[in-house]
């Protein structure tokens, strides 16, 4: 008879949006006259732009003729797009990157879920705390976690970022074989200087140790000092992955594309350590078995970002969510809670008054005032008593929330 991956027995039954998703429907049966508004769920809500939708239209009537259909596409991605990477992401900010290390993806979220099948099961891991699932859920699916006992696994070295260390994660003093950093980071919203960053690398550089690094924000980034990716780091091109996504950068979470970058001096060695092995490689013969390849649409979708037209639209967009984004900052200050993150990043991290835990808050500002955060506590122990707001809301939404929170809180 088949067995049961028990591994998947370990985690919570529900992932953490849902559990919202379903507290949330609950509300509206309750309450069907009101109307909710959601500033948890990090989705974003203006329509793709002009650029991309042109391209994609295109995209769609060469599927239709016999001489411009494509089919299957090659696993790393069309050299279109990574030729587009390349020159605006990386050699732009004085990054030289080889073609065959970049890898499309349908989604950030795929690639940082999955990167863990070209390494051990049993590399000891570091995450920041809090976190996005993801990342833990991920790594308890194939054992690497270890075993659940006080809300914390036992492989896993948590490094919180709390308001007594201004939310920077301190190194740990032991080796760790595998780090996930984001920056700037979700939950959070929060940014690691230029400075913090080399200290990681250089851990890293000293350890052995392999960064995953989530740079899917780096393009709300406001403040400078504060790296865009990883590689702008001497020697990161020998210890980290990175990851990059359109979905927020440019409003792809239904459109799907995304990639990630695996340098070629990047390596593991073997348990009996005799060998050192390229993760590139590891990482290629791992697609072309497990991933047909991005649509072509979403591709050419992806490309149409870098053109000048596409530039200056994400550019609006971007700068419309970070509106939002001080808009917020702006009235949660005044209505004196303590306020983190929003400037570098589409988040907000808030404390929630009277050391109120998580949940309760969360529960307290949907049925007092219609409005849905996401507890901090969702995101590991050191986000008990904040919720996460998101700024990719209309604006209008976000502006009557503020409204609804003041009356909520000043009655």
């Amino acid at each position: 008879m088949a067995l049961v991956n028990e591994h998947y027995l370990k985690l919570s039954d529900n992932y953490l949006f849902a559990d919202i998703a379903k507290k949330v429907n609950a509300f509206k049966v309750s309450h069907p006259h009101t109307r909710v508004i959601s500033l948890g769920i990090g989705d974003v809500t203006q329509p793709l732009c002009p650029a991309v939708i042109a391209a994609m239209h295109k995209a769609v009537d060469e599927m239709s003729s016999k001489t411009t259909f494509k089919g299957y596409g090659p696993e790393r991605g069309y050299d279109f797009l990574r030729d587009a990477i390349i020159k605006h992401d990386y050699l732009s900010r004085g990054i030289h990157l080889d073609s065959s290390e970049v890898f499309i993806n349908d989604g950030a979220k795929s690639d940082t879920g999955n990167i863990g099948e070209i390494v051990r099961w049993d590399n000891s891991i570091g995450v920041t705390d809090p976190i996005y699932p993801v990342y833990i859920d991920s790594n308890v699916m194939c054992g690497r976690a270890g075993v659940l006992k006080d809300g914390r696994w036992s492989n896993v070295t948590y490094m919180p970022c709390t308001e007594a260390n201004g939310f920077v994660p301190q190194i740990p003093s032991h080796r760790v074989d595998m780090i996930y950093l984001c920056y700037p980071n979700n939950p959070t919203g929060t940014a690691l200087p230029k400075e913090e960053l080399r200290q990681w690398v250089n851990y890293a550089l000293r350890n052995d140790t392999l960064i995953l690094f989530d740079a899917a924000y780096e393009a709300y980034i406001r403040e400078p000092g504060i790296p865009h990716s990883i590689y702008e780091i001497k020697g990161a091109r020998k210890v980290a992955i990175e990851f990059r996504s359109y979905s927020k950068t440019a409003g792809f979470t239904g459109v799907r594309c995304g990639y990630t970058v695996i340098p070629k001096e990047l390596t593991a060695v073997t348990i009996d350590g005799t060998r050192r092995i390229e993760l590139n490689h590891l990482w290629e013969r791992r697609q072309c078995t497990k991933f047909n390849g991005t649509s072509y649409i979403s591709q050419r979708a992806a490309e149409a970002i870098y053109t000048p037209e596409g530039k200056e639209q994400i550019k609006k967009v971007i700068d419309y969510y970070m509106g939002n984004a001080d808009i917020m900052r702006e009235a949660l200050t005044r209505l004196g809670l303590k306020v983190y993150g929003g400037k570098n990043a589409p988040y907000l991290w808030v404390k929630t008054p009277g050391s109120t835990d998580s949940w309760k808050f969360f529960e307290q500002m949907l049925y007092s005032a219609g409005v849905v955060c996401t507890p901090g506590v969702g995101f590991g122990p050191s986000g008990e008593g904040f919720v996460r707001l998101t700024a990719f809301g209309d604006r209008e939404d976000c502006r009557e929330a503020m409204t609804r929170l003041e009356k909520w809180i000043k009655a």
